[in-house]
């Protein structure tokens, strides 16, 4: 899989290089809302929703994209093929309800892998099964009827699920509040400015808890404001 392959209904790419282990690690311990917080909080997914148990790590793994037309999974059953251990396999399913893509035999299967979970702008099924288990599943919709398997479609290629851009090797962070993707080459001052704010928000709690919040900002809001 070191070239571009156009081979029968699928296009081909290499996947992206992985994230290092120690990174990954670091995302897991950190919300993703105080991940969004460092990225301007108008990146990530909307519309897609959580449908597995809920875990006490965030979701960290580096993409690995996927592309068909809506109601199809050919290029995700050959997708699976490009995923290693630790990766998250992103899907544009071009936000289609009409059938499931993914259910819960390709969603136990990715986690027998190792992936770190899927991320689909598009519709499952088997959602009591997927929910029982904490292997990461997000997805637009559920639905019972099922996929065709014709293709064609596209593997590593930069993709858009639930409004948000995903390039292949980008890193996906996921929890109760939703998916972001953080590309690798800012991911350390992400990450840093992340912990920074959480440490400042333990420090808030502990004054609220003291009865010494100091509520003088909103009034410094409240004054800027011109409407």
């Amino acid at each position: 899989m070191t070239a571009m392959s156009t081979y029968k209904a699928i296009r081909k790419n290499p996947s992206a290089t992985q994230a290092e282990t120690q990174l990954l690690a670091s995302l897991r311990d950190i919300p993703v809302s105080a991940l969004s917080d460092n990225m301007h909080r108008n990146i990530g997914t909307k519309g897609l929703s959580p449908y597995h148990r809920p875990s006490g790590q965030t979701m960290a793994g580096t993409a690995v994209t996927a592309r068909s037309r809506g109601g199809d999974n050919l290029t995700y059953l050959r997708a699976l093929e490009f995923c290693r251990p630790g990766d998250v396999l992103v899907i544009d399913a071009g936000a289609d309800l009409n059938n499931a893509v993914i259910g819960g035999i390709l969603t136990f299967y990715a986690a027998t892998i190792g992936l770190a979970g899927i991320v689909l702008d598009g519709a499952i099924r088997d959602v009591a099964e997927i929910r029982a288990r904490e292997f990461p599943v997000y997805a637009r919709g559920v639905t019972h009827r099922g996929p065709y398997k014709d293709g064609p479609g596209e593997i590593n290629v930069p993709v858009s699920v639930g409004g948000m851009v995903v390039n292949p090797g980008d890193l996906i962070v996921g929890d109760q509040d939703g998916v972001l993707a953080i590309p690798q080459e800012v991911a350390e001052l992400v990450i840093q400015n992340a912990r920074d704010v959480l440490a400042a928000e333990a420090r808030t709690m502990e004054a609220m808890r003291a009865g010494k919040w100091d509520r003088s900002f909103i009034d410094v809001l409240e004054a800027r404001c011109n409407n």
